[in-house]
């Protein structure tokens, strides 16, 4: 994993978790959603999650994750965001999901990001400064 441009802490909810008491394989994407989410509002790109109004926005096109080990309720966890790559019209953030107290690595994923023009309905090519935006790291401490 290339060095992750934000770390995002979160402790493991009670509702993040199934009937075998750890934390459910759906919630794993809410946790790289929460990294991601994280690191737009602190590079000033929150409001890119929302149609601006010119009907540019991101939509998600390519979501996986791979299981290595459970986390479970109460469990500290650090998701870190990496940017792997940026394409023509695309960009691809790596995440590993590791264990505050253990180091023990949770999970691993990847998201491909397009960036979308709503109103023609077909992607559009990814600005000089949109680029220069997301290969930043925030300023400060990473972990959020």
């Amino acid at each position: 994993m290339p060095t992750p441009l934000l770390t995002h802490r979160l402790d493991v909810r009670f509702r993040d978790c199934d009937a075998f008491g750890h934390v459910n394989n759906a919630v794993y994407f809410t946790y790289f959603e929460q990294a991601r989410a994280s690191l737009w509002k602190t590079l000033g790109l929150s409001g890119f999650r929302d149609t601006d109004t010119s009907g540019v926005s991101v939509i998600l096109a390519h979501a996986e994750c791979d299981f290595r080990a459970p986390a479970r309720f109460g469990d500290v966890l650090d998701v870190r965001l990496a940017l792997e790559a940026i394409g023509r019209t695309s960009f691809t953030y790596g995440y590993e999901i590791i264990s505050v107290p253990d180091g023990r690595t949770i999970a691993t994923g990847r998201t491909v990001q397009v960036i979308f023009d709503y109103a023609r309905r077909t992607p559009v090519e990814i600005s000089a400064d949109l680029r220069d935006k997301l290969s930043e790291a925030p300023s400060g401490s990473t972990t959020l």
